[in-house]
């Protein structure tokens, strides 16, 4: 009798964490970034794994659909291709790169493809030292040309944040690049399709920066985004604890 009764409890306490996205969140997600730690491990050691690139692999993922592991949004520059960096082949990571690794309406929704529809456990933001489109915001001045416009202003935040924290040029344009991911993560965490994988515990996020001169990948920590309930789901909630 007491052992049904803890296994009731048990039960009750495994429902409870299952709608929390607590139970097993992550398990798949840390396995990937793992696989990707690994990939950056080898690469940068110079010892990479033996690939399949050819008729073989390309007809594999032709008939088989794609089933990569994990989404990266990540700079265009061209000393940052993840597949490289992060030592994968064809089909493995599914790749959103953006100058400045910044988020739009048409990026995130490439995001949203890679998480909810690919299914990737994964999703990491991924910056990296002497950044480009960070270094040519610190140095703008006025309106910059063309489109290149529309870049500078989502990454002009991180570079404010940065300047008033203070330091040298490097040291700014260091801690401008950290912000700059971070903002990105808030953005990406905007989007309702997002948010609640994460709350289900069927996606993780990380966020690091790739060190151009090692090649290491470092992990950073993530901030904590307060997000607001939106007043349908306010009601929802309430109705449910009257319920109860």
């Amino acid at each position: 009798m007491k052992l049904s009764r803890f296994s009731g409890i048990i039960l009750s306490l495994f429902v409870i964490l299952a709608f929390s996205g607590l139970v097993f969140a992550g398990s798949a997600g840390d396995e990937a970034l793992q696989k990707l730690l690994d990939g950056n491990k080898r690469y940068v050691e110079g010892k990479f794994a033996s690939k399949d690139l050819g008729d073989s692999r390309r007809t594999e993922i032709l008939k088989g659909g794609q089933h990569p592991f994990a989404t990266i949004i990540s700079c265009s520059d061209s000393r940052v291709p993840p597949e490289h960096i992060f030592d994968q082949g064809l089909g493995d990571i599914f790749i959103v790169r953006v100058a400045g690794n910044v988020v739009d309406p048409i990026a995130l929704g490439s995001i949203e493809y890679g998480v909810e529809h690919v299914h990737t456990p994964l999703l990491m933001i991924l910056g990296h030292s002497d950044c480009g489109a960070v270094k040519a915001t610190m140095e703008t001045k006025g309106e910059p040309e063309g489109n290149i416009g529309a870049i500078v202003k989502k990454i002009q935040p991180a570079v404010k944040k940065a300047k008033k924290k203070g330091g040298s040029k490097d040291e700014i344009l260091e801690t401008a690049i950290k912000e700059n991911v971070m903002n990105v993560y808030a953005d990406v965490m905007k989007s309702p399709v997002v948010k609640e994988l994460v709350h289900e515990g069927k996606l993780k996020i990380v966020v690091a920066e790739y060190n151009l001169s090692n090649g290491k990948v470092e992990m950073l920590e993530l901030p904590k985004v307060k997000h607001e309930m939106k007043k349908s789901e306010h009601k929802t909630e309430k109705k449910t604890e009257k319920a109860h």
